[in-house]
């Protein structure tokens, strides 16, 4: 009944959720569709030429997969104007496609059989979408530096990697690795993730750059960077040892790099601390300079933030705190433990990626100049909350829910921390989910009942209100006989999340319901306060 109804789903020409359509391509490009679900990704050697003259780019993908079962379809993903021309597998055999949008089914011609390690060669090439607002709009930047040399990056978070090469573009399956090898203009350096393996120096003048990642990633933290870039590096001792740190940025900009740089060292280390050993020790730490602000390409992590704290110099939380970090070293490096190392199956649940990286902001603060800083940045970034539409999307089509997910989520995670009133225990949270789920790709119920379980709380009304949910629960107060009466209004079916209150100065604990309960007191209290970092409002009422 179950595969009936995915069938009958998946043809629908559009479905509606929450007054929004969606058509059969994003349910292509959203699901775990039947030519997806019977093979796992293993391993992608992306070989390309990157040729400037004509914005384009051409070459092939190598695919190897594990058979999870019997089944001779296998959907690519790859989005116009680029083309596929041809799809071999490791017969040799050139196979039928049948191309529908984004979408490309391939048939196979050798009989798949379960536990079988295959492969397929596709070929494809063209001039990609032009990334007009990096990072926010996706596809590859072709710009020029001061000198007037090339300076091309790709960006491609929500619009998906098959907006520049072929791949099963869905977040629930990684490769295991990845070689790429990416050809390009002689006097250009192409810095892509992972480690550099070899260059090799082409008769034509070009050259080839092999860089190789050993650790399950992303199909859209894969990035070509290509510049004339210099380097510089350093070892940084680290909870598993040496980590290499390297940096590549433009030649003008080495001296204000090997300044502004020092970020990295104090990220890592207060990250380390936070939520345990950088999760890609194999393949090293990069810093890339971009013309985008910057994004979190996983062991190649691009920055361009103009070598200033803040974020383009600016604080965001309007606290001064935000100016003393470099923004996008501190947040798109925090990625690399939420985003690259747990990494959401669906886009639907992206605030597993933003959520946790915007709190770590405020931890970064912590670490270094105490716990009130980190605290207060979180509030002071309230004023960017909108409450528009519910922080976790739609499922299945692609669709990412509220930017709140930042902003929100980060004073959602604060408020949580707040509740579980153990701030080591807090820390063994944070930490124990990177080590639980290192390396993997999760839903937001694999995350909720970890932190639940571990905090030994019932936390399922909580993350319904804060997740999907636009309300702000409101702290309902009035005192009456020598009581102390509250509830929660505005809040989901069984809220009923502790908070901490001052009364007159003295500190009480209490769980308020939706229905109104009482403290006893031996004289009324002529002032209350509930504890500024619990991300809800209170109000003194008179009608009850």
């Amino acid at each position: 009944m179950k595969k009936i109804l995915f069938i009958v789903m998946l043809s629908l020409i559009s479905i509606y959720s929450f007054g929004q359509e969606y058509t059969r391509q994003d349910t292509l490009r959203g699901s775990i569709t039947p030519e997806r679900v019977w093979w796992d990704l293993k391993f992608y050697h992306l070989d390309i030429k990157v040729t400037p003259a004509d914005s384009s780019v051409n070459g092939s993908v190598t695919i190897k997969y594990e058979v999870l079962k019997p089944y001779q379809v296998m959907q690519i993903d790859l989005q116009k104007p680029l083309v596929i021309k041809k799809v071999e597998d490791d017969k040799g055999n050139e196979l039928e496609i049948k191309h529908e949008g984004n979408a490309h089914f391939v048939t196979l011609k050798e009989k798949q059989i379960k536990g079988d390690i295959n492969s397929v060669k596709v070929f494809y090439g063209g001039q990609p979408k032009v990334a007009i607002r990096p990072p926010w709009d996706g596809g590859i930047s072709w710009d020029k530096d001061e000198d007037g040399n090339l300076f091309i990056h790709t960006n491609c978070q929500g619009i998906g990697a098959s907006i520049w090469w072929p791949n099963k573009d869905h977040m629930y399956d990684e490769p295991d690795s990845v070689l790429m090898s990416v050809n390009v203009p002689k006097g250009l350096m192409d810095v892509s993730n992972g480690r550099l393996r070899k260059v090799d120096k082409l008769k034509d003048g070009t050259n080839t750059y092999h860089w190789f990642v050993s650790n399950p990633i992303s199909n859209y933290v894969i990035s070509i960077n290509i510049a004339n870039y210099k380097n510089f590096s350093e070892v940084y001792k680290g909870e598993k040892g040496d980590l290499d740190m390297d940096y590549y940025v433009l030649p003008y900009n080495l001296k204000k790099a090997k300044t502004q740089f020092k970020d990295a060292v104090r990220m890592m280390e207060a990250f380390e601390y936070w939520f345990g050993p950088y999760p890609f020790y194999e393949d090293s730490y990069k810093l890339v300079e971009v013309p985008s602000t910057g994004m979190e390409h996983q062991s190649a992590v691009t920055y361009g933030n103009g070598y200033a704290n803040g974020y383009r110099g600016r604080d965001g939380s309007g606290t001064g705190l935000g100016m003393k970090f470099d923004f996008i070293i501190i947040h798109e490096s925090g990625h690399e433990w939420f985003a690259n190392n747990i990494t959401y199956k669906d886009v639907a649940d992206m605030w597993i990626h933003e959520s946790f990286t915007n709190y770590s902001e405020s931890l970064f603060l912590e670490y270094f100049y105490g716990k009130e800083a980190g605290q207060s940045y979180v509030r002071g970034n309230r004023r960017g909350i909108q409450n528009d539409k519910p922080i976790i999307g739609d499922y299945n089509v692609n669709n990412s829910g509220s930017g709140d997910m930042y902003v929100k989520g980060g004073n959602m995670l604060n408020t949580l921390r707040t509740i579980i009133n153990d701030d080591e225990k807090w820390r063994s949270i944070l930490r124990g989910l990177n080590k639980t789920f290192y390396h993997q790709t999760v839903t937001t119920e694999q995350i909720e009942g970890y932190i639940a379980k571990e905090a030994g709380m019932e936390l399922k009304p909580f993350f319904d209100q804060y997740l999907r949910d636009t309300k702000v629960p409101i702290l309902e107060y009035y005192q009456k006989d020598g009581a102390f009466f509250f509830r929660w209004n505005n809040g989901v079916e069984g809220f009923d999340m502790p908070v901490k209150v001052m009364l007159d100065g003295k500190e009480y604990w209490i769980r308020p319901t939706k229905k109104w309960d009482q403290l006893k007191m031996e004289t009324p209290f002529k002032s209350l306060e509930m504890d500024p970092n619990i991300y809800a409002a209170i109000m003194k009422v008179t009608e009850y």
